[in-house]
């Protein structure tokens, strides 16, 4: 009896699920956050009787056949890439991107990071940087006596300096990807290039395809809390039914070991 090792399966697979949606829930309320979900697939089929086979001299065939499947697996972990809700927050430093693109971060190893995330600080130099210290690509410097720094939908960052005057300071790009869905999650709000995304469009930001950047805002994480229980309930239904399928399937073994 495969029932067990069957329903065995379905059980594993249910609580990677619910891991699953508790990081979503976890992170409700984390910055430029993308939500997951779980994908199954069936696993692999014995055929007892394989459909198309013949049956007579005459050519007759099996319509059907009969196949005994053996479980399910979790296939992918697909990450949802629609925008997050985009909220105000006055901080001059705060940026959301509406539509396509991501900011670009340079990690202490040089390596290109990308993010949602646009809560930006300054650093000792007046760099723009993140709240983890790391540099936003290009690498712009703000003066110690600037004020009003404005930061346009294209990326323009333009400052007024000591002397009253409005000094462009430098140009914000994003990046964009064939299949965003692709990336490499790697904690810190950060996504890393892989095969699977391709390699990035650079561009600044408005122009053909990508995203406008819009300062004193934030994108929230785009996890619904309700879709999220429904999931969640459902998840802990399917654990249950397969949880009656093994105490079903052992009970059976019991009985069958009881015969005399």
């Amino acid at each position: 009896m495969k029932a067990l090792h069957i329903a065995a399966t379905g059980m594993k697979a249910q609580e990677r699920n619910v891991e699953v949606i508790s990081n979503n829930v976890a992170n409700l309320r984390t910055t430029g956050y993308k939500r997951q979900r779980v994908d199954f697939q069936d696993l692999m089929y014995q055929n007892l009787r394989r459909m198309g086979s013949e049956t007579s001299t005459a050519g007759t065939i099996v319509p059907t056949g009969v196949q005994i499947g053996s479980g399910v697996k979790v296939a992918s972990t697909s990450r949802i890439m629609s925008q997050g809700a985009v909220e105000q927050t006055g901080k001059e430093l705060d940026l959301a991107v509406r539509g396509e693109g991501f900011f670009q971060i340079e990690l202490p190893d040089g390596t290109t990071a990308y993010t949602r995330d646009g809560s930006f600080e300054r650093d000792p130099n007046g760099t723009i940087v993140t709240v983890d210290g790391y540099t936003v690509v290009p690498g712009i410097t703000i003066p110690q006596d600037s004020r009003n720094i404005t930061i346009s939908t294209d990326g323009t960052v333009s400052a007024v300096d000591g002397a009253g005057a409005t000094v462009n300071l430098g140009q914000i790009q994003v990046a964009r990807f064939v299949n965003k869905a692709g990336l490499e999650a790697i904690g810190d709000n950060l996504f890393l290039e892989t095969e699977a995304s391709g390699a990035a469009q650079v561009d600044n930001p408005g122009s053909d395809g990508f995203g406008s950047v819009q300062q004193y805002f934030l994108e929230m994480a785009n996890v619904d809390a309700v879709t999220e229980i429904a999931d969640l309930i459902s998840a802990q239904r399917a654990y249950e039914m397969n949880s009656r399928v093994i105490k079903a399937a052992d009970e059976m073994y019991s009985t069958t070991s009881n015969l005399r």
